[in-house]
């Protein structure tokens, strides 16, 4: 008799543990079903920007068109653009010791991306040996991170740097600041009214998910190789310096 109650007992003990190991199995499976939630929101109001083509009477007001963009012109800042290939992907707006870069992509007509993107960001620069932190910031959430560099010297050291980004519909619009702008980010205000302001141009045509949307230049820009004087004025509104081709902002995946 001792002997059945003590096997039972067994069983008993197995049962439970059983039932604990699928407890365990079902609350990974919900917390990983809320992190899938979590990055597939859909894109949420934008009441103070950024925006789409359809949302502005005017894109081309103060703004520099570069196709895929209209980025807005401030006194003194530069604008570069960054190529992949034959195509111009990215805008690069310098001001004073700060830039912001700006780059937009294709989206899911009904699925935000930005915190699956971030998720992605975060990743790869923790792979690298970087530290980042998931902040709400005056953009909604972000990445403040600090990036594995190589520093003039040859030794090691770190860029601080911030991801910002928005959805749109049918788009997402990512900022990566640098500079005073990231180290200080109460000194960003000025970059972050520009990343607002910005307009996105989707185009009604087939699109994959995250490919990026092609920008031009301005019909009447000169490329100014990196580090040439600069002539006085501009042809841009908002006293913008001439286009340059700067280098490229690479995303650390």
């Amino acid at each position: 008799m001792f002997g059945r109650r003590k096997k039972k007992g067994a069983a008993e003990d197995a049962a439970g543990e059983a039932e604990q190991v699928v407890d365990s199995v079902d609350t990974e499976a919900d917390e990983e079903e809320a992190g899938r939630d979590r990055v597939r929101l859909e894109p949420g109001p934008r009441p103070d920007g950024p925006w789409d083509s359809e949302e502005v009477r005017d894109p081309g007001e103060g703004r520099v068109d570069l196709g895929g963009l209209f980025v807005p012109g401030v006194d003194g800042m530069e604008l570069r653009v960054e190529v992949a290939g034959d195509a111009i992907v990215a805008a690069t707006v310098v001001l004073r010791d700060s830039a912001i870069q700006l780059q937009a992509f294709a989206a899911p007509k009904h699925e935000g991306i930005w915190g699956e993107v971030r998720e992605e960001i975060a990743g790869g620069i923790t792979q690298q040996g970087g530290i980042v932190d998931e902040v709400e910031g005056p953009l909604g959430w972000e990445l403040r991170a600090q990036v594995p560099v190589q520093l003039p010297d040859g030794t090691g050291g770190f860029q601080v740097v911030r991801f910002v980004g928005v959805d749109g519909p049918r788009w997402f619009l990512r900022g990566v600041i640098s500079g005073q702008g990231a180290v200080q980010p109460q000194a960003a205000g000025l970059l972050e009214q520009i990343f607002r302001d910005t307009v996105v141009v989707r185009g009604e045509g087939p699109m994959a998910p995250r490919d990026p949307i092609v920008l031009k230049l301005p019909n009447d820009a000169q490329m100014v190789p990196e580090g040439v004087q600069q002539e006085e004025g501009s042809r841009f509104s908002g006293g913008m310096g001439q286009l340059q081709r700067g280098p490229e902002i690479t995303e650390v995946r």
